[in-house]
């Protein structure tokens, strides 16, 4: 049987580990994080995205637990990951390691292999790279191209029940988007059972570049890691408490404060990366390793469906010789549209970030 190794178990690595099983490889996929992995915002996958990357019956699993067949309606992502990781589950052909941390990645011609920090090692027929903006994998792909490019602002992100809100007016229906001085809010609210909601909002903020360097969240133009609640000064978060009051409406006002109260903001730096190649040998990048577009495309995790599917499909019928053909396949079909999903993205990066030098 072909076997692969997809390095990174996040919505991308899940993905494409169902994709790949689909088409009759055996997968393991290392993943760094424990059994509850971080949270993040949320996201829109719609069903038919779903059923094209990784099949019905995997797609029924998914949206079985989200609840959320409707694609236009967004879902937590750490609903969506729990769906995609219960497939995983249900898929004999798929095994999803926790705790492994990948050091190295190698093509050794005839096979490819991974090593984890704790001397564990793997090998495969190919090795795909789904670890995020700061792909491992990414960088034996592409060594003189390999970090993702501060984009110049933060985004803020945090979710509230409509239920907790004292005195908060009702959402209307579907995303709101609104400006306020050099900000943008996003809001989204996620109808629950019952007549409730989860009021989910993201927050674009060029102000506080300082911070991120001074916290060493972002050093030089490459972005290390967010910044939880907990490693927020005090300042800060009063200070976002005070400008949810001045910029937004309500319920996001209130939903905003909800979160700062509860020390449950997080704030992500964001990353652009434009792939120049998604390929070398036996090694592939997918996800937000193969490209790095801003949250305001919206198109991200689509992207990763589309980067599942397609290398599902150039996998299928290679046999052991002709995986790094077959890998070449998948790249001519994603390269171009990866660059153009990245890109579509720059005009919105380059008009909002307020301090250029910072990029």
């Amino acid at each position: 049987m072909m076997r692969a190794l997809i390095v990174g178990g996040s919505l991308a690595g899940l993905a494409t580990g169902l994709a790949l099983a689909r088409a009759g490889y055996e997968v393991e996929i290392l993943e760094r994080s424990g059994p509850r992995p971080r949270t993040g915002g949320a996201l829109v996958a719609t069903f038919a995205e779903l059923v094209g990357a990784i099949g019905r019956e995997h797609a029924e699993t998914v949206v079985a637990h989200t609840g959320r067949r409707d694609g236009g309606v967004p879902v937590l992502w750490s609903t969506l990951r729990e769906g995609l990781r219960r497939a995983v589950d249900d898929d004999p052909l798929v095994t999803l390691h926790h705790g492994v941390r990948v050091t190295t990645v190698h093509d050794a011609g005839r096979s490819a292999h991974a090593r984890a920090g704790d001397g564990r090692s793997w090998s495969a027929d190919a090795v795909i790279g789904a670890d995020g903006h700061r792909s491992l994998v990414r960088r034996s792909i592409a060594p003189r191209h390999p970090d993702a490019t501060y984009a110049g602002y933060t985004l803020w992100i945090g979710e509230a029940r409509q239920s907790q809100l004292d005195g908060a007016s009702r959402p209307g229906g579907g995303l709101l988007m609104r400006s306020g001085g050099p900000h943008v809010l996003l809001g989204y609210p996620m109808p629950e059972p019952g007549g409730d909601a989860l009021l989910g909002w993201a927050w674009y903020d060029p102000t506080r570049n300082g911070l991120l360097r001074e916290r060493g969240n972002v050093i030089g133009s490459v972005v290390q890691h967010s910044m939880r609640a907990s490693d927020a000064p005090e300042r800060v978060l009063a200070e976002l408490y005070r400008e949810a009051k001045r910029h937004w409406p309500s319920p996001w006002m209130e939903a905003i404060q909800h979160s700062v109260r509860r020390r449950a903001v997080t704030g992500i730096p964001i990353a652009e990366y434009v792939p120049e190649r998604l390929v070398s040998g036996r090694l592939a990048i997918v996800g937000n390793a193969a490209h790095v577009p801003t949250p305001m495309t919206g198109s991200g995790f689509a992207a990763s469906l589309d980067d599942a599917a397609a290398l599902g499909h150039a996998l299928h019928d290679a046999g052991h010789a002709d995986v790094p053909a077959a890998l070449r396949v998948f790249e001519a079909e994603r390269l171009w549209a990866a660059q153009s999903l990245v890109e579509s993205g720059h005009a919105f990066s380059r008009s909002f970030a307020l301090d250029r030098s910072a990029v």
